[in-house]
């Protein structure tokens, strides 16, 4: 399986080298070791026992060395563009960043990190199933000032993939570059979120040379866009029971999408008693992964040589800003500042971490 790692805050940026490239755990140091604490059968009550080993090696503990990719949102492209008569302007658009070498290999990867700072960052290292391994197929995948990642697998996606094109809007369908199952996915949410209509068809814009529609210009609430991700669940399962029948099996989808300003992710499997792939939630890990603040991401094992600090620290940990961070694996060493995201659970977070809900999710032939 893949890993994945989301920050989001409205108020504080963080650099790209502290989160993604200083800490030991670093998400670009996951392609063979990985941190899984935590990582109990959702339901207690009914399993009262750790997962087992084999099925946590099943679904996390892969090497992920079949690219990489980033998105961090800027300013650049609003500042920029002429105003807009008819909607608010989106205030940040997401760059992209792709390869297909190891990230740390990677000098380019290297110096982007080390001279950027965004309020909204995702990054992303693959684990291929079945398609080729070239930097199309690399999430995270951009529609307008949406972004959409995925760990885990569409069950049966090439014999399910005809049908699931036929579902989408045909701006959607067109947008689709590479042969993945998550960008085909990520193009049937676009469908659900935001459907097409007259008034919203591919216009010439000055924001980019190819264009989008206007519509993945337009911000959505996080219930919109927890629905449009559950629609795309079921719609995803409805395909395959009608074309496999009994045969058809479970999914792993652990999916995050972002507009820049609110963020919504789930874990999800539909099987009875088998776990997803991990993943986590935290709203105070951020101060750990930023150099301005009096601690490290490794502890005692980092700069300073003891727990809890930062010989360089310039700010106190509690002026940092409010923030989100959700990730397949925990990046620090403080163990209580991470949540394990129960299965089938859907976090949305709006206003850049002001707010965060947990939410159960259904899906079609789920267990009553």
């Amino acid at each position: 399986m893949c890993r994945w790692f989301a920050y989001i805050s409205a108020t504080e940026p963080c650099l790209l080298e502290d989160v993604l490239v200083t800490p030991a755990h670093a998400l670009s140091k996951q392609v063979n070791e990985h941190y899984l604490p935590k990582l109990l059968s959702h339901d207690p009550a009914v399993h009262a026992e750790y997962t087992t080993e084999a099925e946590i090696t099943t679904r996390n503990r892969l090497f992920n060395v079949d690219g990489f990719g980033m998105a961090w949102y800027t300013p650049v492209v609003a500042a920029f563009s002429p105003p807009s008569s008819t909607i608010a302007k989106p205030k940040l658009y997401p760059a992209l960043y792709r390869t297909i070498q190891p990230p740390l290999h990677d000098s380019n990867f290297r110096s982007i990190c080390s001279n950027t700072a965004s309020h909204v960052v995702l990054a992303h290292i693959r684990a291929a199933t079945a398609t080729a391994i070239a930097p199309t197929n690399n999430h995270p995948f951009t529609f307008g000032i949406y972004t959409i990642m995925h760990n885990g697998y569409i069950a049966s996606f090439t014999d399910i993939k005809r049908k699931m094109c036929e579902r989408m809007s045909q701006e959607a369908y067109q947008h689709i570059q590479g042969g993945t199952d998550t960008e085909h996915m990520a193009a049937l949410i676009m469908t659900f979120l935001c459907p097409s209509s007259p008034s919203q068809q591919r216009k010439p814009s000055h924001e980019d040379a190819s264009s989008v529609p206007a519509a993945w210009k337009e911000y959505h609430s996080v219930t919109e866009i927890h629905d449009a991700i559950q629609k795309t669940i079921d719609t995803i399962i409805s395909i395959q029971s009608e074309i496999l029948g009994n045969n058809a099996e479970p999914n792993d989808l652990n999916i995050v999408v972002t507009d820049g300003r609110s963020m919504v992710a789930c874990r999800f499997r539909n099987h009875a008693t088998e776990q997803p792939p991990s993943l986590y939630f935290s709203t105070t890990a951020g101060t750990t992964l930023n150099r301005q603040f009096p601690d490290h991401p490794d502890g005692a094992q980092g700069r300073g040589g003891k727990k809890g600090h930062n010989p360089d620290a310039t700010k106190a940990a509690e002026d940092h800003g409010k923030h989100v961070i959700i990730a397949s694996e925990p990046t620090t060493y403080e163990e209580d500042d991470w949540t394990l995201i129960e299965k089938n659970r859907a976090v949305l977070v709006e206003g850049g971490g002001v707010g965060v809900d947990v939410k159960v999710m259904s899906h079609l032939g789920q267990e009553k």
